[in-house]
């Protein structure tokens, strides 16, 4: 039976408001991260002319600018590599978490609209990267359900994908970390306790393969470890 892989593919770095942690922001790469979508590109050929892996022509991608960016660079650069043409499709579902109506605020800004609204209490002094907290606003989610709808998407793509393949088949899928980490944790690929603990590099893949009990292993890429004391920015 043919293997199939899902490669996780964190944007690359972007411009970002200073001490505002909506992770919605809709600015593009840096030139930087224009790079680091151009190294992703060498990650993915080498991965696959090891595995044998063939890459799916079509790529998910948050519909975030960044994200879609990076999809886009990686995409041009695997075009030539493999038959036929690489393209981009993009969705909501994977997005980052949802701050719903204080998206883009700073953080003093929204702790301030909390305070003030005689309905709330006071968050916890680790709410933006408690993984279960949500903020009492319309539209705001948690990392946990914002991971929930990732892991929901990537595990619908690869079944039906699973149902046409007949060679070893690599699927991009390019968004955000703290979205992938969560959704990793609802796949049975992270345990709860890691979470905290790492991060994702830029445009590095993390592979995940997906077996036919509709079970996840991690096959390939590395996490990225968080150093003590770094801010949690993704």
């Amino acid at each position: 039976m043919a293997r199939l892989i899902a490669a996780l593919i964190r944007h690359g770095d972007y411009f970002q408001l200073p001490d505002t942690p909506s992770a919605h922001q809709p600015f593009p790469l840096k030139s930087a991260g224009e790079a680091q979508a151009g190294d992703g590109v060498k990650c993915i050929q080498e991965a696959c002319d090891q595995q044998r892996w063939t890459p799916d022509l079509c790529i998910d991608s948050s519909r975030l600018l960044r994200a879609w960016q990076t999809a886009q660079i990686i995409g041009e650069g695997l075009t030539g590599m493999y038959a036929g043409q690489f393209r981009v499709e993009s969705f909501d579902v994977l997005a980052e978490r949802s701050m719903g109506s204080a998206a883009n605020l700073t953080i003093d800004q929204i702790q301030e609209i909390i305070y003030q609204d005689p309905r709330f209490a006071d968050p916890p002094s680790d709410w933006k990267s408690n993984s279960y907290y949500c903020l009492p606003l319309q539209g705001a989610e948690s990392l946990m359900q914002a991971g929930e709808r990732v892991a929901c998407h990537l595990s619908e793509r690869m079944i039906d994908l699973q149902k046409t393949i007949g060679r070893d088949t690599l699927k991009l899928f390019v968004g955000h970390g703290a979205a992938f980490r969560h959704a990793a944790f609802h796949l049975g690929v992270l345990e709860f306790g890691q979470l905290a603990k790492l991060s994702m590099h830029y445009a590095r893949p993390v592979f995940l393969e997906f077996l036919s009990d509709h079970s996840w292993r991690h096959v390939g890429g590395e996490w990225k470890v968080r150093k003590g004391g770094d801010t949690v920015t993704d």
